[in-house]
């Protein structure tokens, strides 16, 4: 009786260990992979009204900022297969194009979102000057986690977590796409999902959450909210500051 209750206990334990095993594995590959489908799922609802046949022409550096975003989604990808069939050094090397990508996205970031507010309030004649806090926290969010991955490019464990939460910080921008979500402003509900998704990467295979996650997760949020509070709120310092920057 005795060795039946052990291999009763020892064969749900040992279903544990092995999907356990097999998400460590593949977590961070699949993450790139959902990361992409968020992005095709959005853009492609709007992306030929709105820049591949949009009347009026949207400005140039636009399909530049286009290009340079799916290029570091392609490159996220890239990277966590390199990782999962070994070729580390090959993932090195490739890290300092992406940190200089990484670098190039953000300068871009700040500079489209003001060509596109003034684009938006000038020829489009839709202002929202407030809607500046959603571009500008990404790009601060991006910068600053990116920043901290290539600082912490010696730790692993550190490094790939500052890198999927430098990423999912662009989703906003591909769940934005959805009329729902946008209108409700939910898009940084999907992405704080989409975090998650590592915290339970942890709990499962290492049960515990990494620190990283458990400052920069909270901080995140905490900045989310402030942002969607200067757009939706609109205080008059903020929107005023704004139509300075955009020059409306």
């Amino acid at each position: 009786m005795a060795s039946i209750g052990q291999h009763a206990v020892a064969r749900p334990a040992s279903l544990i260990f092995a999907r356990s095993g097999f998400v460590d594995r593949y977590f961070y590959f699949f993450l790139s992979l959902v990361v992409a489908g968020v992005v095709v799922a959005g853009f492609s609802r709007t992306v030929d009204q709105s820049l591949f046949h949009a009347a009026p022409p949207r400005p140039v550096l636009l399909w530049i900022h286009g290009a340079a975003f799916s290029g570091w989604v392609l490159f996220f990808i890239l990277q966590s297969a390199l990782v999962r069939v070994r070729k580390v050094s090959v993932h090195r090397t490739l890290g300092w194009f992406g940190a200089a990508l990484g670098a190039l996205m953000v300068s871009l970031g700040f500079v489209i979102s003001i060509v596109m507010g003034r684009f938006d309030a000038v020829v489009l004649k839709h202002p929202d000057p407030a809607f500046l806090s959603i571009p500008f926290l990404d790009m601060f969010a991006f910068g600053t986690l990116l920043a901290l991955a290539i600082l912490w490019r010696g730790k692993p464990e550190m490094h790939r977590r500052f890198l999927v939460l430098a990423t999912c910080s662009l989703l906003d921008a591909g769940f934005g796409r959805f009329d729902y979500v946008f209108n409700h402003s939910l898009f940084f509900v999907c992405v704080d999902l989409v975090m998650l998704l590592g915290v339970a990467r942890d709990l499962l295979v290492d049960r515990r959450v990494h620190r990283v996650y458990a400052y920069a997760i909270p901080a995140l949020v905490l900045g989310q909210n402030l942002a969607i509070y200067l757009w939706r709120g609109a205080p008059s310092w903020w929107v005023s500051t704004c139509k300075e920057t955009l020059g409306i």
